[in-house]
């Protein structure tokens, strides 16, 4: 009689067992749509039934609408796409800034807890999306905050005012294709190693584009590639970039640059010192107003030579190698 009731005790156990497996365990697509025709309503839950460190690709297909969500995609989770039905329609939204208060507390926000998705997982691509932060301008206010690694982003609009993207990592790497930038002060900044091509790059306000931290030891950081510099209409006095650490490293090769930009394209952010450390490089870019020869001396125009060395191959080759499709 013990031996039998035994026997149906871990039956009972293996029925729950397999009832309770998660049934997104598999490389099947999500359906997310605000209307309810998906499995779920919302990115969110979508991302947390995805099982940890998942060997096989899995897609969160995002049907058109507007998410309000702050999102983490977190360190465990791999290989990930959060795809969307179409990148003007599909919209993930938030609205925090630096100075808001955080809930409960006098102290502000500030800039790093402002994102609409914060990307700590590798091997994560978004395609066909906006993600955006539409704040007020009462501050920094970050749309994409990564840290992970092997990061992308294919045909995507990230919106903003100042600080839109902060690639927060050194040594991870980021590739950008075909996407729609846009921001006013520092909207590209941080450490992290970034790919863009064929980007347009919009300038909401007389400001700087980049702002680089790329770490001493870290041979590239940002590389625009066949990308459009542009800019909204009336706006001028603009930069490529400053340094927000001394040895920031940006790159423009083969890029169309508006009008907007300086003549002189660079800036030291007030101090002379970042003259003698940060590393500005162009090759082959159309300008629309002035000549390369009104660049800050301290910028460096390459040879053909020089370019043809800088691949995306030669820019990803850090602990392993990447080159995303």
């Amino acid at each position: 009689m013990m031996k039998h009731l035994t026997t149906l005790f871990i039956a009972a156990l293996t029925a729950i067992g397999v009832n309770a497996a998660n049934p997104y365990d598999n490389p099947d697509t999500i359906v997310v749509s605000r209307d309810g025709t998906g499995q779920f309503r919302t990115v969110e839950e979508a991302i947390e039934v995805c099982r940890a460190f998942m060997e096989y690709h899995k897609v969160i297909y995002v049907k058109k609408g507007v998410y309000k969500e702050k999102l983490i995609v977190p360190s465990t989770l791999t290989n990930i796409e959060i795809c969307g039905e179409c990148p003007e329609n599909t919209i993930i939204t938030y609205d925090d800034h630096a100075n808001l208060f955080i809930p409960g507390t006098q102290r502000k926000m500030g800039t790093f807890r402002t994102y609409t998705i914060k990307v700590e997982g590798n091997n994560i691509t978004f395609k066909n999306i906006t993600i955006e932060n539409n704040a007020a301008k009462l501050g920094q206010a970050v749309a994409v905050h990564t840290e992970g690694d092997c990061i992308k982003f294919i045909n995507c609009r990230l919106l903003g005012n100042q600080d839109t993207l902060f690639t927060g990592v050194a040594n991870t790497r980021l590739f950008f294709k075909n996407c729609y930038i846009e921001g006013t002060t520092d909207f590209i900044f941080g450490p992290s190693t970034a790919w863009f091509e064929g980007c347009t790059i919009l300038n909401k306000s007389a400001s700087y584009i980049t702002a680089a931290s790329t770490p001493k030891d870290v041979k590239y950081g940002y590389i625009f590639n066949n990308c459009k510099i542009i800019a909204a209409e009336g706006v001028s006095k603009c930069y490529l970039g400053r340094p927000w650490r001394p040895y920031a490293h940006t790159m423009f090769m083969n890029c169309e640059i508006g009008g907007h930009i300086k003549p002189e394209g660079w800036h030291n952010w007030g101090n002379k010192q970042n003259e003698q450390t940060a590393r500005y490089e162009e090759y082959n870019n159309k300008l629309a107003e002035g000549s390369v020869e009104n660049r800050v001396g301290w910028s460096r125009q390459l040879s053909k030579k020089e370019a043809s060395k800088i691949t995306i191959e030669e820019v990803f080759k850090m602990n392993n190698e990447w080159i995303p499709e």
